[in-house]
């Protein structure tokens, strides 16, 4: 069998002998992925792949079709950078995916994929992101006259906080829009715009964004590969299997019994003020990532000097203080809330489909419900399709709800406030699964 684009000779290869290639076990220096039948050795090439080494990685070994048709635009594209990578096929007896995974669910997806397509669902309304943009602009520019007209004592103090950190909140939804390619059909543009958003009204980097997020999407809840549960096990037990395991292991770095509680002190309110604040500075220094740095710094110099005529330093210090804190509230519930209640645990590389619905779960549609959560509310559509606009999310559910029926796979849809206690619920059963594995297993 020839490559019909180099002339090359392809090798036949079974499942057996690309799962050996995943990086580890008997050849850990190899990394091989499968991609529409066709064999990548991506062993150097995972260090300079665009979307960083890690998530690429992720599926060494592994049936990579879904993710890769998920993440990309322009698959022509990318599929001609992939021609010198091209090793060979699976061979003719071998099924299409590994084969310890539903085939027929594997299939209705891809047939779920191609309607979504034919519908138009990819497609943008440009109009619904230039005004989400404008709602952000005006909120900031409507905190800063507050403080103007008003001046800095409490009240007017802290609504302009309040409002301040609604436009990080809401800042946040839209650049992880601009993140995932969902507004522009060229990819390029949708960075340029991803690299303002971030840097410059958040003060954040583009890279340090894509780094963490697309390998959370490729692999959700899955321990050592989603950076998202990497505070499991220093800070928290997560999921039962895990919780078990650390407790069998008799290892206890925190309190886990507790963590239910110690989260409302450690979480929502010191993530972003406490970790991000510095983390992001560290990141982008040290990877030289210099573009994202200007842009960083561009947020802080609009601030300060917008801000420091009306409060002085004490003020402007204090001012950034709190809306960090309202912003790392906001943030950490709406991410969490999809995520920490669902199933954790390593890689099992499970089809694709699967491996969305058993991480991720949906909170109740209404008008404040979309906006208040950036429509994280519809995460299991989001997941199943990441560059899909969010506007089309509600379009799409009625289909994923079907397929889910069909295959008896259960699609969780809660209301908010139920969506924000079973985190606490969850922290809290995992935890009690800690302790009794640490007393007596």
């Amino acid at each position: 069998m020839e490559d019909p684009e180099g002339g090359r000779a392809l090798r036949r290869f079974t499942w057996e002998e690309i799962g050996q290639r995943s990086g580890r076990g008997p050849a850990p220096q190899e990394r091989w992925l499968v991609i529409e039948r066709k064999v990548y050795d991506i062993s150097q090439f995972h260090r300079r792949h665009p979307g960083g080494s890690r998530v690429i990685s992720h599926y060494a070994g592994q049936d990579a079709t879904d993710p890769f048709i998920a993440f990309h635009l322009d698959k022509a594209l990318v599929r001609k950078y992939m021609s010198p990578l091209l090793i060979g096929e699976l061979a003719p007896d071998q099924p299409s995916f590994e084969p310890s995974k539903n085939k027929k669910l594997v299939e209705d997806f891809r047939e779920l994929r191609a309607t979504v397509e034919k519908m138009g669902l990819l497609n943008p309304n440009r109009t619904f992101f230039i005004l989400y943009l404008c709602h952000i602009l005006v909120l900031d520019v409507a905190a800063w006259l507050t403080i103007w007209y008003f001046g800095a004592s409490t009240v007017p103090f802290l609504f302009s906080a309040v409002l301040l950190g609604t436009v990080q909140a809401q800042a946040g939804w839209l650049q992880h829009d601009f993140g995932h390619l969902s507004v522009f059909s060229k990819s390029r543009w949708n960075h340029w715009v991803h690299k303002f958003v971030i840097g410059h009204l958040k003060g954040a980097p583009a890279s340090w964004w894509n780094h963490l997020h697309f390998q959370h999407h490729a692999k959700p809840n899955c321990f050592r590969k989603d950076p998202d549960v990497n505070m499991h096990p220093l800070f928290f037990a997560l999921g039962k299997t895990l919780s078990v395991e650390l407790g069998v292991q008799k290892k206890k770095f925190m309190p886990y019994n507790h963590q239910h509680k110690y989260f409302f002190i450690i979480g929502p309110p010191a993530l972003v003020p406490l970790y991000f604040q510095w983390y992001i500075f560290y990141f982008v220094i040290q990877r030289k990532q210099w573009v994202d740095l200007a842009w960083m710094l561009s947020f802080y110099i609009r601030f300060f000097l917008t801000y420091l005529p009306l409060l002085g330093v004490k003020g402007i210090l204090g001012l950034h203080v709190l809306v960090r804190f309202i912003e790392s509230n906001w943030f950490v519930w709406i991410t969490q809330m999809n995520h920490i209640p669902m199933h954790i645990d390593y890689d099992k590389n499970v089809d694709w489909f699967s491996t969305q619905l058993q991480a991720t779960c949906n909170v109740h549609q209404s008008l404040f419900n979309d906006w208040f959560s950036g429509h994280l509310n519809f995460q299991i559509e989001h997941h199943l399709f990441p560059t899909m606009p969010r506007h089309n999310y509600w379009k799409v559910a009625p289909l994923v709800k079907s397929l889910c029926a069909k295959h008896g796979i259960e699609y969780q849809c809660k209301p908010l406030l139920t969506a924000f206690a079973d985190i606490v619920h969850s922290l809290k059963d995992s935890g009690e699964l800690w302790l009794d594995a640490y007393l007596h297993k």
